[in-house]
């Protein structure tokens, strides 16, 4: 079967359209994904003992990149899903400064950070607590970041619950690190 000369340049001109199109959407796909890391342990292995109950009980140093342009302030949070009573929460911090590229290890257990807020973690304290599962089968620790189009409107020493019920609609971008630990 022989095209048109005309039915070809059609689908000449509509190729080129589309071409064009593309071009045009492609930018924003070349935006860096939200990245969380740490230079303690890799995404899914184990934690080193040092970050945990049974070791300094101090928080490893965080790193992020692909900050959406648009955000207004970050939130991390910081859980065990595989504790025995249900998800059990072992740090918030909320309000930090998206030109913040990350946190040092060791934050003090301070309500306020260096441009941003602690929350209470699941021992009832305001900070950063370790991994300190029971003994038997290692648990999961999610330290989940979020980018937020807003600063929350909390005072400090917030929970994990209710900086989720602030940042509902308000999540431009979130990035996950897992690590693991068990006793």
């Amino acid at each position: 079967m022989r095209l048109r000369p005309l039915t070809c340049l059609m689908l000449q001109v509509i190729g080129l359209a589309l071409i064009l199109l593309l071009r045009t959407i492609a930018p924003a796909d070349l935006d860096p994904a939200l990245t969380l890391t740490s230079s303690a342990f890799e995404n899914g292995a184990l934690i080193p003992e040092r970050y945990t109950c049974s070791g300094d009980n101090k928080s490893p140093a965080l790193k992020w990149t692909g900050v959406p342009p648009t955000a207004r302030s970050l939130a991390l949070i910081l859980d065990d899903p595989d504790a025995p009573m249900g998800t059990f929460v072992h740090w918030v911090v909320y309000n930090l400064s998206p030109t913040v590229k990350g946190l040092p290890e060791g934050v003090s257990a301070s309500a306020s950070v260096e441009d941003g807020e602690q929350g209470v973690n699941g021992r009832g304290a305001i900070g950063y607590t370790g991994a300190c599962p029971p003994p038997g089968k290692p648990h999961h620790y999610q330290f989940r970041l979020y980018a937020l189009n807003q600063k929350l409107e909390l005072k400090p020493g917030a929970t994990a619950q209710q900086v989720e019920a602030a940042m509902k609609g308000h999540v431009l971008g979130s990035a996950e690190l897992v690590g693991i630990f068990g006793r």
